[in-house]
């Protein structure tokens, strides 16, 4: 959050670590313990998966390297093998002039999300040339909405992409019935978010 050279050419990454948790917990966490323990409610992951992010990974075997995409398995299931730490994050940097957004509904300051959703795109006259959308929360791993985004590029992000962009979103989507709300209304706020953070993200373009 301190950093120029990410407030520069990650943004996003400074608008995430704000709305996690509050400052006790982010003074003491860590961007790779958030990433590595596998809870679906953190909201880095979702961010490693819209940014295409690789970890390193160390162990007694060696080192390697492994993309966000394949790393998360399930609930607290992640790649990591029995002695292994991740010690490194590798984030390609935006195009320039890129549009971003991280949209996260919780039920009170500090809470993980009911649901959230993070976009990077770029714009060429008009029409979205490239996007990337993460969902945080609303499965039992990150989600990437590779369709979702499919659905934007070529067009102005008018009402109707908007609306066939959470669609796509939201078939994707088996968040857990819980004290955030039934699954039909997390699903539901979920392309909410979605469509808040594609609009933002267009809106920040250049």
């Amino acid at each position: 959050m301190a950093s120029s050279e990410i407030a520069k050419s990650l943004p996003i990454l400074h608008e995430t670590a704000l709305l996690i948790a509050d400052p006790q917990v982010r003074y003491r966490g860590t961007i790779g313990g958030n990433v590595a323990n596998g809870d679906p409610g953190n909201d880095m992951p979702a961010l490693m998966l819209t940014l295409g992010a690789y970890y390193r990974l160390e162990g007694p075997s060696g080192g390697r390297d492994i993309a966000a995409a394949e790393f998360y398995q399930g609930a607290y299931f992640t790649a990591l093998e029995p002695g292994e730490i991740l010690t490194a994050v590798s984030l390609p940097v935006p195009a320039l002039g890129h549009g971003y957004a991280y949209e996260k509904l919780k039920r009170k300051v500090g809470d993980y999300a009911t649901a959230a959703a993070a976009v990077v795109l770029t714009m060429a006259s008009g029409k979205v040339a490239s996007c990337a959308i993460g969902l945080t929360n609303l499965h039992e791993t990150p989600l990437l909405a590779i369709d979702a985004a499919k659905a934007v590029i070529g067009t102005g992000l008018d009402a109707a992409s908007l609306k066939k962009a959470a669609a796509a979103a939201e078939a994707i989507m088996s968040p857990a019935a819980d004290a955030r709300g039934p699954v039909e209304y997390r699903k539901h706020v979920g392309g909410i978010m979605v469509t808040r953070a594609l609009q933002r993200a267009k809106s920040r373009a250049k």
